[in-house]
């Protein structure tokens, strides 16, 4: 293919694919900022519930955890995507029996990567949990703090340092699983380069683009990360 072509494919502007699959990067930031809150407080909340002196939160959180990292992910999405809508049109026709249910795409993925990534973010959670002494809620609860004043004042910020790199992993790992979505027709940044590739029949130039831009995200995440975490390294020593 000659060079000039490929300027031209990867140009911005109708004769271009490069506005179509930035938007598609715009995508897959959004949607993995979105799931990150969300994975990371059902994360900590199965991890809590794993350690708990209650039976039944310990099974019900070892049940998530293992149906959720045993399932292959593209498995769970379409699951979810194709059998949500026939749950909740059951639900809704016993109300109203002409109504129609949809799933945005968007949001579907939204839901799946926050179920997938809380999963491992649980373990990671968990092993921080059990790293922190005994001592340290002993403490608290000596100097006349209770339950949610220990956790929150004495523990979740060792929490945080201890489990910062696993969350990292973990993070990297959303991002790449975003790409996962473009299945269901949400149009990111692995789906807007699959396009592309179809219709210009350079299959090898836009999925290499789109390997280089998960790539760059994935460093400029581990950049990212690498400042939080000296943050949190100079606050601890404070």
């Amino acid at each position: 293919m000659p060079a000039q072509s490929i300027w031209t494919l990867l140009s911005w502007g109708p004769d271009g694919w490069s506005d179509d699959i930035a938007s598609g990067v715009l995508v897959t930031i959004v949607l993995a900022l979105a799931t990150l809150p969300i994975g990371l407080t059902i994360g900590f909340f199965v991890a809590f519930a794993k350690q708990h002196e209650e039976p039944s939160l310990r099974l019900a959180a070892n049940i998530y955890t293992t149906v959720f990292r045993g399932l292959p992910e593209l498995v769970t999405l379409f699951l979810f995507f194709f059998g949500m809508p026939l749950l909740l049109q059951y639900i809704v026709r016993l109300f109203n029996p002409n109504a129609t249910i949809d799933v945005n795409s968007f949001i579907a993925g939204m839901i799946v990567l926050s179920l997938i990534f809380s999963s491992y973010a649980s373990e990671v959670f968990l092993s921080a949990f059990r790293a922190i002494p005994k001592g340290q809620y002993e403490g608290g609860y000596a100097i006349g703090l209770g339950k949610w004043q220990t956790m929150r004042l004495i523990i979740l910020p060792q929490l945080i340092r201890i489990a910062f790199p696993g969350l990292e992993n973990c993070w990297l790992s959303l991002l790449k699983d975003t790409s996962l979505v473009s299945v269901v027709n949400l149009a990111e940044t692995l789906r807007q380069s699959g396009v592309a590739a179809r219709v210009t029949k350079h299959a090898f130039l836009f999925y290499s683009v789109a390997a280089l831009i998960f790539l760059a995200l994935a460093i400029l995440s581990s950049i990212a990360t690498g400042q939080i975490l000296r943050h949190l390294g100079r606050r601890a020593v404070r």
